[in-house]
């Protein structure tokens, strides 16, 4: 049902930016980043707020997911995956779940959309969390023409089991 990357290539990106920038240019092209994501995705909330003991914290993206009737929040990581990463979803998905989820909605779900993942400590990272979480990666540009067709030509010529 996710991608386990998207191609952000509309947003312009290169070289060395911060995370808030990465947010300012996805809600500038919500369109094209919900078209890149999947259907069903209702957008929030940018910097949701969550109020949990006198602290104030923000959840990057925040959205609604109609075909899986739940709040969807969405972290985004400018640099490499980091297994610290999935303690502060983690939390955000409670805190959601605990103060604005409604009685007939399922739990949130949370996404960390990475610069870069490292699949094998993905994998360590989730195998004993018990929220609905998932890690993607994100892409500045798309994979080049002459590239994709090579890989193509390559995997049509290879023999298969």
């Amino acid at each position: 049902m996710f991608k386990d990357t998207a191609y952000l290539e509309f947003l312009g990106l290169h070289g060395s930016y911060k995370e808030t920038r990465l947010r300012r240019g996805i809600v500038q092209h919500m369109k094209d980043f919900i078209l890149e994501l999947g259907k069903d995705f209702i957008f929030m909330d940018e910097e949701h707020k969550l109020n949990v003991g006198g602290k104030t914290f923000s959840i990057d993206l925040l959205f609604y997911h109609r075909g899986l009737q739940c709040l969807m929040a969405i972290e985004l990581k400018t640099v490499e995956f980091e297994p610290g990463f999935m303690g502060q979803l983690e939390f955000y998905l409670e805190a959601l779940d605990q103060t604005e989820k409604r009685s007939n909605e399922n739990p949130s779900i949370g996404i960390l959309l990475c610069k870069e993942a490292n699949r094998e400590v993905v994998k360590y990272a989730l195998n004993r969390s018990m929220s609905p979480t998932m890690v993607a990666e994100y892409r500045e540009k798309l994979i080049p023409q002459e590239t994709l067709q090579r890989s193509l030509e390559e995997f049509i010529a290879a023999p298969h089991a």
